[in-house]
């Protein structure tokens, strides 16, 4: 017998998700998150997960986890005290940025404060020109006096970014050796080594990201090994990285960036997975837990990746899921504006005290407090029983609300889910309409603990005729971790137009990027079998300044392969923006590689029709609040452990289960698939 674990470390809660490849049992399992040392949760459900399928650490036979010790240490500004050494007279550059207002329309926004003090940031003179060659030779004693400086100054880590350093990186290089002769307890990080790509400013602050992060992630990498190793946890651990894949601890505490966004891609590949079952391949997932909603689009089973992004105020470039994120949890307090409307979000009620129903002191009410006051979550208990909770206080709160409003308790409830909805709704437009597709050629994927509960009424609000809820929703991101590969990017930039002019650099630059995917395999001890690369190549007409990412086609580089990422850039143009440029000159701008080693995976097995009849599954009934009825509905209560495949269930109901809820609005139909994942259609 050997067990796959996937443990997934939240706010509130640690989901322990177990799968037995010999049976193809599949076990879930939570515990209370540590958030001032996350490792001892993830101890704790790793040793309750497996007595609870009566097995033993020593029998694990894969262990991947989910973390968001970076980004946390990120968000609340907990990294490492950092230095930076740079090129001369560009000290000021991750101060100054790009010179964008980070919102237009609000004056008294305040800009993240730079990670690296002024103090802490060090020119050097030396200058690389845009091809490389050198300008002005490396001051190594101005590196030395700087490393020695930052040393005494009690940096922790120290990042380097020089101009055009990721098209010739000598400087950086030999930077990097001198900083180690001097200050060798020091994490140091060189940014052609963390995002060899153009944009200093976006490059360097990925550096300094890195940095800053560096000892942090270290530290709590060596926690985690030492508690799994007492454990006697025998199998290598991965984590979880923000393009959905796994990297071994060495890589994961060398670029610990590359997980800052790791947190919702798990959950993104474990809908890819379950759309494959399912035979739905064009879907839009919809992950809600208790601070926020992440949605993302899959398109022919496929999501689509982006190659930076601005996470708290700073740029990081580092490949990840498109993944877009909104205030809209659980946890999501309900207020009144400065113009007297209702708003919802973002600000959240955390983990502790939680929503008022928790009955730990917290008084403004949540999203989850106005789903108790509507019955749609059971009024009395959540996770299964084991956490009783109190409507009574819920109905206070949202009733001291209605006060303010002018409004009875039921519709200050109901509007408190309507403009959630309407938030979650505008995130999937991000995501859909502003590139270029219609949601309603798409299924909603609801998972997290919250996303089956408001996932038909979000279907609703966007025309979206098909739902599907897997078998566990509320912990998708742990399952993720049992259905996902190890994955690493590797990139370069070269600018130059497209044309068959370019075969033989294109070649060169593929070549080298190949080369150190294979380097990576050779590192993860993937065997040869189970190695894939896949190429791309970010393009763009000339004089714009965004790409768009296009697939190479495999084999070798030819005229052909020149023309078909032409044709592919134009429609990819045409889908996002509306048009082609004819005639307009296109420039290929950075070379892409990714390599993926296939593992192992959990394998799910389809279960025998047992008809339609689900009567066996009714475990009571309760009075539900559903405004198209106007009023309180009798509404039958589903255990959803004990529906079988080919269940069908008419709505109005709810289906119960202990990571979440899912609502059944009048008129919809819920099928249980040979998976025994949820199919929601509205007729």
């Amino acid at each position: 017998m050997a067990w796959r674990i996937g443990i997934d470390s939240g706010g509130t809660f640690t989901d322990v998700c177990l799968f037995d490849d010999a049976t193809g049992e599949v076990a879930v399992w939570k515990v209370p998150s540590t958030p001032d040392d996350p490792s001892r949760a993830i101890a704790r459900g790793t040793q309750e997960g497996t007595e609870r399928v009566g097995a033993k650490p020593s029998e694990v036979a894969y262990f991947g986890h989910g973390t968001t010790v970076g980004t946390n240490a990120l968000i609340q500004h907990r990294g490492v005290k950092t230095g930076l050494i740079t090129t001369e007279g560009f000290r000021d550059l991750i101060e100054i940025g790009r010179q964008k207002r980070p919102d237009l329309y609000d004056l008294q926004v305040d800009k993240a404060p730079p990670l690296v003090t002024r103090d802490l940031r060090f020119g050097v003179s030396e200058r690389l020109r845009h091809d490389g060659s050198v300008e002005i030779p490396l001051d190594e004693e101005g590196v030395r006096v700087a490393a020695r400086a930052l040393k005494a100054a009690g940096v922790k880590a120290v990042a380097i970014g020089f101009l055009y350093g990721f098209v010739n990186p000598a400087h950086e290089q030999a930077a990097k050796r001198i900083v180690a002769e001097e200050f060798p307890e020091a994490f140091i990080c060189a940014s052609h080594e963390v995002a060899p790509e153009f944009r200093e400013y976006e490059r360097i602050s990925t550096a300094v990201v890195n940095a800053y992060l560096g000892p942090v992630m270290q530290g709590y990498i060596r926690r985690l090994a030492d508690r799994l190793m007492e454990l006697g946890v025998t199998t290598t651990p991965h984590l979880t990285q923000s393009n959905g894949g796994v990297i071994g601890f060495d890589m994961a505490a060398r670029l610990p960036v590359r997980t800052v966004l790791s947190g919702p891609s798990t959950g993104v590949v474990a809908a890819q997975a379950i759309g494959q079952m399912t035979g739905i391949e064009n879907l839009i997932t919809f992950d809600m837990g208790g601070t926020s909603s992440d949605v993302a689009l899959l398109r022919g089973g496929e999501a689509k990746f982006a190659s930076d992004a601005i996470v708290h105020g700073y740029p990081i470039k580092a490949p990840m899921l498109d993944i877009h994120t909104v205030g809209a949890g659980g946890g999501s307090l309900a207020a009144i504006d400065s113009g007297g409307l209702l708003k919802v979000g973002p600000r959240s009620a955390g983990a502790d005290p939680g929503p008022v129903c928790y009955g730990r002191g917290a008084t403004e009410p949540a999203v989850t407090d106005a789903n108790v006051v509507l019955q749609t979550l059971n009024p009395t208990h959540l996770l299964g029983g084991r956490m009783p909770i109190r409507q009574d206080l819920s109905k206070q709160a949202i009733g001291r609300l209605a006060d303010q409003l002018g409004l009875d308790v039921m519709a200050t409830a109901q509007g408190i889910i309507s403009v959630v909805t309407a938030n979650m709704a505008k995130a999937i437009r991000v995501v859909s309409v502003q590139r270029g597709h219609d949601p309603r050629d798409y299924a909603l994927v609801a998972f997290g603990g919250a996303g089956p509960l408001h996932a038909a009424r979000l279907a609703r609000e966007l025309e979206m005729k098909r739902i599907v809820v897997p078998r566990n929703p509320g912990i998708g991101c742990a399952l993720g971790l049992l259905l996902t590969d190890l994955r690493a990017n590797f990139a370069t930039t070269r600018l130059a137009r497209l044309g068959d002019g370019l075969v033989g650099a294109m070649t060169e630059a593929f070549a080298g990027l190949v080369a150190q995917g294979e380097h990576w395999f050779a590192e993860e001890k993937v065997a040869p079998n189970d190695r894939k690369l896949r190429r791309t190549a970010d393009l763009r007409y000339q004089g714009q300044n965004y790409e768009l990412s296009i697939d190479v086609p495999e084999g070798p580089i030819s005229s052909a392969t020149i023309a078909a990422l032409a044709d592919g850039f134009a429609e990819a143009h045409k889908r996002l923006y509306g048009f082609v440029a004819e005639g307009e000159a296109v420039q290929l701008v950075t070379y892409r590689v990714e390599a993926i080693g296939f593992v192992p995976k959990a394998q799910f097995r389809p279960q025998v029709d047992a008809g339609p009849e689900s009567d066996h599954a009714i475990i009571g009934s309760r009075e539900v609040w559903f405004p198209e009825a106007g009023g309180f509905v009798a509404c039958k209560i589903y255990d959803r452990d004990k529906l079988k495949s080919g269940n069908v269930i008419a709505g109005p109901a709810i289906i119960e289960q202990m990571d979440s809820t899912t609502v059944l609005l009048p008129g919809m139909i819920a099928t249980v698939e040979p998976y025994l994942n949820l199919i929601l259609e509205t007729p």
